[in-house]
């Protein structure tokens, strides 16, 4: 019998299924321990395919409709259409290379996107039914990834930002990232308002899930309409997977949004 993933939940709305998922209820071993299904990281193939089988069979579907890019920390936005649903595997792997942000409206197919420190942000657009899913580490952070997918979903579905619900997910918090100059000096040479998401310790601390925050308020999306999960990924890796506490080769979270039929 399937291992079920424990998941956390987030209320974006009544038609919406957002979540991210824990380090509990998979099958993965060691530092992948338990559920992770990302194919990037090193982990068994094979326990990554029952993973994602126990994932889907929670989320009530296929196999073909759990949908997740190949982040590479850019600020690129794929639109997840019945074109894209209609292409076989190898044509879904290149289409999905290299993408940091899935948006889409299809009902019944999840999307989501892979972290171990960085930022997950789910966004949900009421009136036209439309959702997306950010990969924000500290370099999409810097390149305005969440800006970029709202920008994305304006012209794809006619998306008022006034009208999204925005989840930010667990990452890493200001205490736990201690970053080097060069990433405190990355951020101010964009125009961040640094005394707003830094502070200064030995080393500079950078807050990015306040960053990602405030570019959303900045995109026009209302204060109330948006959340942020209280989960450190540093200081919960017994619960949340933490690139920086495990390692690269460890396993990811996923954060999903899936649009119910």
């Amino acid at each position: 019998m399937l291992k079920q993933p424990q998941l956390d939940y987030y209320e974006m709305g009544a038609r919406v299924l957002a979540f991210s998922s824990s380090r509990h209820g998979g099958c993965s071993k060691g530092n992948y321990a338990e559920f992770n299904i990302n194919r990037y990281c090193g982990d068994s193939e094979e326990d990554i395919r029952k993973n994602r089988e126990a994932l889907c069979q929670t989320l009530g579907i296929t196999d073909d409709r759990l949908i997740m890019p190949h982040q590479v920390h850019q600020a690129k936005v794929a639109r997840i259409d019945e074109a894209f649903m209609a292409l076989n595997t190898t044509e879904r792997q290149e289409a999905l290379e290299g993408v940091d942000a899935l948006m889409t409206n299809l009902e019944g197919v999840c999307i989501g996107v892979s972290t171990a420190d960085c930022i997950p942000v789910l966004l949900y657009d009421k009136e036209t039914h439309a959702v997306c899913a950010i990969h924000a580490g500290w370099r999409g952070t810097v390149r305005r990834v969440v800006v970029r997918a709202i920008e994305a979903m304006t012209a794809a579905y006619g998306t008022r930002p006034q009208q999204l619900t925005a989840q930010i997910g667990p990452g890493i918090h200001l205490d736990s990232f201690e970053v080097g100059d060069e990433v405190y000096h990355a951020f101010a040479q964009e125009g961040f308002d640094m005394s707003a998401i830094s502070r200064r310790e030995a080393k500079w601390h950078i807050d990015l899930p306040e960053c990602n925050r405030l570019q959303l308020l900045t995109a026009g999306v209302e204060p109330q309409n948006v959340k942020a999960s209280n989960v450190c990924t540093f200081r919960q890796a017994n619960d949340y997977f933490s690139a920086r506490r495990l390692g690269i080769n460890s396993g990811r979270i996923f954060t999903g949004i899936l649009l119910a039929i």
